[in-house]
């Protein structure tokens, strides 16, 4: 070994790091080397989706996938081809546990066409990430920290641990309540419709009541498009049905803190003592502004008994079921107003409703109040939160009603429509309620497009589909310098 070589052994080169491969290189290394290494750090590596995407593009999917077998032959009674936009809008709203539909769903979809409208409901309200856990268990596969992540967001849970406890508990949660609501459904069903039919009628309406979904089967009496109407006095009907909605918009958070804390209020978290409280000042007041307003409409004629369940009926509903027992046609304009802010509100994040959700409205009413005391954070029973939370709240909410006057402007330009009926539709579609003052058969095609991309928007909630759509790398902040303006 020559003495030049035994210097080049012991003195190695330097070494440096190399940002291109995330790792150690000589510090000089040979120039097709070095080229290779710079194209390398020029192109672009694929992004992973974001938790958001994901459940934007796992709803969207299934909604497509929903449309095009109900726009085959094979979903109807006629055996044609139904207009792909109609399709669409159906499997949307089936999806999207809304209620909206352009046919009845008794009189124009045969078995295999309600049956696939069941299922999307039943995806849609369990969400489709417990669908898809469920297969990826069955089949041997871990749940990594990614379909955690996606899984909490989807259910509104606060912890990304113990999630398959968590679905474990959302399916026997869910269809145990369906098969109570199923089997007192049937105790009037198989009267009316006979025993087959009766149950199947039970079992679809529960589960389209739990899943705050709306769709109805009662075309099958000959009056399309009727829902409840015929059971307006039916007692068992009504409160199950009632109970079916309020304890799938109440969430599966809610119920599940109220089971392990074995029904103490006192060690309620707050989150869960806030929508108990705001979901019983939501079905009682409105019940009776409900029967205040129309004492000499609708409830005119009934026993005082009918106009107790007509009332709580129409209050519960429009949070955010979708049936009804009355004519909304003919209902005041205090009334449909009413409805609309109920609708508007909706349920309970992380359950089956939808609008922007009465926890939301509690914190901006809270934060408004401290805003005007001049505090700092938001006191609710005892507890505090900080302002930031009511400034997503309101952004919630500026961006719903944008959603809702922008659509509303473009369908009364095309449509012949009174503003009442309008508004009425859009607020129903976005807060995915399913109520319809009767114009969504009429709608053009392109009004049909806007109330499904309302009726989109409004289950996935706006704020997320507005984070997959814009999610990008992280920039460093720029600090600007502030200046003050007048408002007010």
């Amino acid at each position: 070994m020559t003495e030049n070589e035994s210097n080049r052994n012991s003195n190695p080169p330097p070494l440096r790091f190399d940002d291109a491969d995330t790792g150690f290189c000589p510090s000089e290394p040979p120039a097709e080397e070095g080229e290779k290494r710079v194209r390398f750090a020029k192109r672009k590596l694929p992004r992973k989706l974001s938790s958001t995407q994901v459940l934007v593009l796992g709803y969207l999917g299934i909604i497509l996938l929903g449309s095009f077998f109900l726009s085959l032959p094979i979903s109807n009674r006629q055996g044609v081809w139904t207009p792909y936009i109609d399709a669409l809008l159906t499997s949307t709203s089936a999806t999207c546990v809304t209620g909206l539909i352009v046919y009845d769903t008794f009189g124009y979809w045969n078995m295999f066409g309600q049956l696939l409208i069941l299922l999307l409901i039943q995806v849609g309200g369990i969400g489709f990430m417990t669908f898809i856990t469920l297969f990826s268990f069955a089949l041997g596969r871990r749940i990594g920290l990614f379909e955690r992540t996606v899984i909490a967001q989807s259910a509104g849970s606060f912890e990304k641990g113990g999630i398959m406890k968590l679905i474990k508990r959302i399916l026997i949660f869910t269809f145990s309540v369906e098969l109570v609501g199923a089997l007192l459904l049937a105790t009037r069903f198989c009267v009316d419709f006979g025993a087959g039919k009766g149950i199947y009628f039970a079992i679809f309406h529960s589960v389209s009541a739990f899943c705050n979904a709306g769709f109805d089967l009662m075309g099958a009496r000959g009056v399309p498009f009727a829902s409840l109407t015929s059971y307006s006095d039916d007692v068992i009907v009504n409160l199950t049905i009632c109970g079916l909605i309020i304890i799938g918009g109440t969430g599966y958070v809610v119920w599940s803190d109220i089971w392990d804390k074995r029904f103490r209020y006192k060690n309620f978290r707050l989150h869960t003592r806030i929508v108990l409280w705001a979901t019983a000042i939501l079905i009682f007041v409105p019940a009776l502004l409900f029967l205040a307003f129309e004492h000499n409409g609708v409830l005119v004629g009934k026993s005082a008994g009918e106009q107790f369940l007509v009332c709580l009926f129409q209050s519960v509903t429009p949070r955010t079921a979708g049936f009804n027992t009355v004519n909304l046609a003919e209902l005041s304009d205090s009334s449909v107003l009413m409805m609309q802010i109920l609708m508007f509100i909706g349920g309970n994040s992380g359950s089956t409703a939808g609008g922007i959700k009465v926890t939301t409205m509690v914190v901006i009413l809270f934060g408004l109040y401290s805003s005007m005391r001049n505090q700092r954070d938001i006191v609710i029973g005892k507890r505090s939160m900080d302002l930031s939370l009511a400034k997503q709240a309101m952004s919630l909410l500026t961006i719903y009603l944008i959603f809702i006057l922008v659509a509303a402007l473009i369908i009364c330009a095309v449509e012949p429509f009174a503003l009442r009926d309008v508004m009425f539709e859009c607020v129903s579609a976005i807060g995915t309620v399913g109520l319809s003052i009767g114009i969504t058969p009429m709608l053009h095609v392109s009004s049909k497009f806007i109330v499904t991309l309302l009726m989109f928007a409004g289950r996935l909630g706006v704020l997320t589909l507005a984070a997959a759509m814009m999610e990008s790398k992280v920039k460093p902040l720029t600090k600007r310098p502030s200046e003050k303006i007048l408002i007010g």
